[in-house]
């Protein structure tokens, strides 16, 4: 099947430990369905992969430089690539990654103003709302996994392997999909080998508590919580980002080894007035390259003014959870989105997405800026 249709597989800079890029399996998908395939160079270098092993698969795809790869009908990177270089693209071409539109109004509006279409991953979602494109499994029991390994280096004595220890206490803020998934992942550790050493040790086990949204408009009640607290969870979704779940000043009467995990990852936007803060509010915001701040950690004083960061714990945040292993990753980002590749091949791109068509193409026209913007401007009607 010749699909006429030309798609660029640039790299992300954002990070030196960002290292995900397709893995040649799906390029070979995307070159059977009749794409012409541009990948920047070095593309999966830092999973191991040359370029033979993607020719091997795709013969005709081509390497090239970044700034080529971004000139073609369709982008598909994972991460959005930043400001400036969306500003570089051509109207008219289709960026496909995550792009989180409900939270970034200020991207909408540079899609919008380019003159670009866009499919953001994380809005690609079934008929009744269950996401296709997600790895929440990985965000959870990585960062659990992280967290745990923060708090067994800071665990007083005699440490968090002696038997007589008390129940390590988790506290999880929000039970939706990614909440349950951190639950699960601390009653064993974040990682099931260190679970089942645990286990025969005879350490003592894990207590996990789940807090609903609603008990938070409760001070005393949360901050009688926080203070037997090891590790808090952020895990919530909440329906107004300027507010933060957990006030900065009542970490203060928290554990001293206490870890604040933040699994949710929202921004900090101060700019002009307060948009956005995270769910625990005062703690850095992580990448790939650093995603664990001790309480003096220069990365406090980068986050805004208007946000208070008295009060501090052992801080884990990253923006990319399941970068921590890249290739399991996009083995997996490779698989949901193959189904929707071959859709936008079959209809010769994204403009002839039929939104009341087929059940992908229902999917696709979900996920894309221009019925967003409709959706937000009928709403706003209302």
């Amino acid at each position: 099947m010749k699909s006429n249709l030309s798609i660029g597989l640039p790299r992300m800079h954002l990070e030196t430990r960002e290292k995900r890029d397709f893995l040649p399996e799906f390029v070979q998908r995307l070159y059977h369905y009749g794409f012409e395939i541009f990948l920047e160079q070095g593309y999966g270098a830092g999973m191991g992969y040359q370029d033979v092993d993607y020719l091997a698969l795709a013969p005709t795809a081509h390497f090239t430089t970044y700034e080529e790869t971004l000139q073609k009908d369709i982008v598909l990177v994972l991460r959005y690539p930043g400001d400036s270089v969306v500003a570089t693209m051509q109207p008219g071409t289709c960026l496909i990654s995550m792009l989180h539109f409900p939270t970034r109004p200020r991207r909408v509006a540079l899609l919008t103003e380019i003159g670009l279409e866009a499919i953001s991953l994380d809005s690609i979602k079934d008929d009744v709302g269950r996401r296709l494109i997600e790895n929440l499994r990985a965000v959870a029991w990585n960062g659990v996994e992280v967290a745990f390994r923060v708090l067994k280096e800071h665990y007083p004595p005699p440490g968090l392997e002696d038997p007589n220890r008390l129940p390590v206490k988790v506290t999880v803020l929000g039970a939706g999909a990614v909440g349950m998934l951190a639950i699960q992942a601390a009653i064993r550790y974040g990682n099931v080998n260190t679970w089942h050493h645990m286990a025969s040790i005879g350490a003592t086990g894990v207590q996990v508590t789940a807090v609903d949204h609603d008990l938070t408009n409760h001070p005393a009640i949360t901050q009688q919580i926080l203070k037997y607290t090891d590790i808090l969870v952020d895990a919530t979704q909440r329906p107004d980002a300027t507010k933060p779940v957990i006030q900065n000043e009542w970490i203060g009467p928290m554990r001293p080894h206490a870890v604040l995990l933040d699994l949710s990852v929202d921004p900090y936007d101060c700019d002009g007035e307060l948009n956005s803060v995270k769910g625990i509010e005062g703690i850095p915001q992580g990448n790939l390259d650093q995603y664990v701040f001790m309480p003096d950690d220069p990365a406090y004083e980068v986050i805004p003014s208007c946000i208070p960061t008295k009060e501090r714990r052992l801080a884990v945040s990253c923006y990319s959870w399941p970068g921590i292993y890249p290739k399991e990753c996009m083995e997996l980002y490779g698989k949901q989105l193959t189904p929707l590749m071959h859709e936008i091949a079959k209809r010769q791109g994204v403009k002839n997405i039929d939104p009341q068509g087929s059940f992908f193409q229902r999917a696709i026209g979900r996920a894309m800026l221009s019925h967003f913007k409709n959706t937000a401007e009928k709403g706003d009607k209302r």
